[in-house]
């Protein structure tokens, strides 16, 4: 399912219009970036969670030359499924 097909779900199922349902989607989706910005966990429970992980700098290579280069330190977001969804999937 990608954004527009959760914006016609959204539509069908409670009969507001493209332009609102799209909204509520924009809403939710730059809410949980907003706080995972400010590094903040969202967790939808039952679902799954979201976090920001701190990795430290590190030497690294580059793989065309082999030259040595400093990887600078960096924030990632993470996915973490929660129990109620790994069983609805693994079923």
């Amino acid at each position: 399912m990608n954004k527009l097909e959760l914006i016609n779900a959204l539509k069908t199922e409670t009969g507001i219009t493209k332009m609102e349902a799209a909204k509520i989607v924009d809403l939710f989706f730059d809410s949980m970036a907003e706080s995972l910005a400010q590094n903040d966990r969202v967790e939808i429970r039952g679902l799954c969670s979201f976090y920001v992980k701190q990795y430290r700098s590190y030497a690294g290579r580059n793989p065309k030359t082999g030259e040595q280069v400093n990887i600078r330190s960096k924030k990632l977001p993470f996915f973490k499924c929660g129990k109620e969804l790994r069983e609805r999937v693994d079923y």
